[in-house]
């Protein structure tokens, strides 16, 4: 199981495309067909057509990381917006900037939560919460929603 964040904007046109997506460290990934070739010579990759109006952002996390984020102070951020009244982009940014500033000057702090399955780390929550950071601030005016 696992979190989808998502960010829309009225009036984008997301295009029509294949895209590859890999499992790794509790989060599904895409990567490019370069990055493809090199991982899995000679193999051919699974790809979906994706298209949702609007969509300027998509990722995915695994729920183990979900202890990490509350000690970060974001789990309901990433994982509750709707219950925090957040419904835009820009109500993320303030949070999500503390969050992973909290994590990087203190990663011990936060290793302790890796799940002991391996599936899911501190670097891939800080991977994710940057990455949804850095859309969030491209993308003020985007509505949040979660799927859990």
């Amino acid at each position: 199981m696992s979190l989808d964040v998502r960010l829309t904007v009225n009036g984008e046109n997301s295009a029509d495309i294949s895209r590859i997506f890999i499992r790794e460290g509790g989060q599904n990934k895409e990567i490019s067909r370069d990055e493809w070739d090199d991982r899995f010579p000679n193999r051919e990759p699974f790809t979906t057509c994706h298209y949702r109006p609007g969509e300027v952002y998509s990722a995915n996390i695994t729920h183990n990381l979900g202890l990490m984020a509350k000690e970060a102070g974001i789990s309901y951020h990433l994982w509750r917006p709707e219950e925090i009244g957040i419904t835009k982009a820009a109500e993320l940014v303030g949070p999500l900037m503390w969050g992973l500033a909290k994590m990087i000057i203190n990663p011990e702090r936060f290793k302790v939560f890796n799940p002991e399955n391996g599936w899911g780390s501190y670097e891939t929550l800080v991977s994710f919460t940057r990455g949804y950071l850095n859309a969030c601030a491209a993308n003020l005016d985007a509505q949040v929603s979660v799927s859990r």
